[in-house]
């Protein structure tokens, strides 16, 4: 069967009674429970991976900005102290061997999460019979996905510090009417980076086997929900200042507000995706 727009709204209410029945509010509060406990871990290699090539300090301010515009200055900051707290710290060789071990497992715990709560969605077992080595090599595949948003986002400033960079110079030739398309372009950029993220994540944390054409539709949905979603949160949490209620831990709270609402975005995408391939990819799942 081939997929038709007017197919649109069954399939949407198809994913969403499967979504709702998969517990999704208890599995984002779990994903944003880890991802408080691995934020500074998995910002810090990521800053070390891209930082590598880019400077540390520019992906880091780069970082700090994005997350200020999507959460508050406020959060930013508590980001921040984070990141100086855990990267400042001075130990013996011993202990750094012991944090570098728990940095990387600290680091990959959202995406490990997050992969069994994709397998349950596909119905899928790990594949390794041993708990241990089950974990272990879901741990590996997680820093894998460590490694590719480093790459993405890599990509994503070379990208924009090129457009940004070429904008200037048309600026000097072009009236500013077409100079405003070049943000257009950088807009397009980021919109390319979260759908390509998606996508991996779909087609490859789980555990099945899944074609690139299953994931195509659900991760672009799963784009223009994030997009809306993260407009409006960034309305919500500054115009309501959900965390002033909290004090002192308010940053904390916007944090994991932020992503248990991300992911029941991206869970729901997850859902859209398995109803979308059985229905309309033939043989696409392979255990």
């Amino acid at each position: 069967m081939t997929f038709k727009i007017k197919h649109l709204p069954k399939l949407l209410v198809a994913s969403a009674k499967s979504w709702f029945n998969g517990q999704p509010f208890q599995r984002s509060a779990i994903v944003a429970y880890y991802a408080i406990l691995s934020l500074p871990a998995l910002i810090i290699i990521i800053l070390k991976v891209v930082g590598s090539v880019w400077g540390e300090d520019i992906v880091q301010g780069e970082l700090l900005a994005e997350i200020s515009n999507a959460i508050g200055p406020d959060a930013a900051d508590a980001i921040r102290n984070m990141i100086e707290n855990q990267s400042g710290e001075q130990t013996s060789v011993f202990a750094t061997i012991i944090g570098i071990g728990t940095l990387l497992y600290g680091s990959t715990g959202v995406f490990f999460q997050l992969q069994s709560a994709l397998d349950d969605i596909w119905n899928m077992e790990p594949p390794y019979k041993n708990d241990l080595v089950a974990t272990l090599m879901s741990r590996v595949k997680s820093f894998g996905f460590i490694l590719i948003l480093g790459f993405l986002l890599l990509t994503s400033f070379v990208l924009t510090s090129l457009l940004s960079t070429f904008s200037k110079q048309l600026n000097r030739f072009l009236p500013d009417d077409l100079f405003d398309y070049i943000f257009v372009v950088d807009f397009l950029v980021s919109i390319t980076f979260i759908y390509v993220l998606f996508a991996t994540m779909f087609k490859f944390l789980p555990s099945a086997k899944i074609t690139w054409k299953s994931v195509r539709i659900g991760a672009a949905l799963t784009t223009i929900m994030f997009l809306i979603g993260k407009y409006l949160l960034a309305w919500y949490f500054n115009t309501m200042e959900p965390g002033s209620t909290y004090g002192a831990a308010g940053s904390i709270i916007l944090i994991m507000l932020w992503v248990s609402y991300s992911s029941l975005i991206l869970l729901f995408g997850a859902h859209f995706t398995k109803k979308y391939a059985d229905k309309y990819v033939e043989n696409d799942l392979i255990s």
